[in-house]
């Protein structure tokens, strides 16, 4: 069982091995653990960019009605804006 139905027993994670242990990182300052856990997570560059980042604003309305659809929201507001866009090419 997990942590999202509830009850969480040891069975549910497996034991450790000592090679498990070999990059831990022991420290009573939680600024230092701060910053050595932010140059684990820092992710590369985009090998294959498919997509741009761009900063847009939607009407309420929009956001909302995308929104309510749960998660993976903005996949689908790609993927109608997509069907738009080959509906409606120039030429």
């Amino acid at each position: 069982m997990n942590a999202k139905r509830g009850h969480v027993s040891a069975d549910d994670a497996p034991a450790t091995e000592p090679g498990d242990w070999d990059n831990a990182f022991v420290t009573h300052s939680a600024d230092e653990l701060r910053k050595v856990v932010a140059e684990r997570h820092t992710r590369g560059p985009n090998k294959n960019p498919t997509k741009e980042q761009v900063t847009v604003r939607y009407s309420p309305e929009v956001l909302a009605y995308f929104r309510a659809t749960g998660a993976g929201w903005q996949t689908r507001m790609d993927e109608v804006l997509r069907e738009y866009v080959s509906g409606h090419k120039a030429g």
